[in-house]
């Protein structure tokens, strides 16, 4: 395996993950403050999770993302 090409491949998908992450994380809290389904103040449970289904790799990472 070549070290240096796998470290920036995982990399490349981290920081494809996280852009992307954001910005359906930031959608779906704009429309559920639109639809009155949150007020816009509280803190959100978070989970991610990662799934490597050829290394049987299953991982969750909790969290809370702060509105206000």
């Amino acid at each position: 395996m070549d070290e240096d090409l796998f470290n920036m491949e995982i990399r490349k998908y981290l920081k494809k993950v996280g852009v992307s992450s954001q910005r359906e994380i930031e959608k779906a809290v704009r429309e559920a403050i639109r639809a009155g389904r949150i007020s816009g103040n509280e803190t959100l449970k978070a989970r991610m999770a990662l799934t490597i289904d050829s290394v049987d790799l299953r991982y969750e990472i909790d969290g809370d993302i702060a509105l206000s």
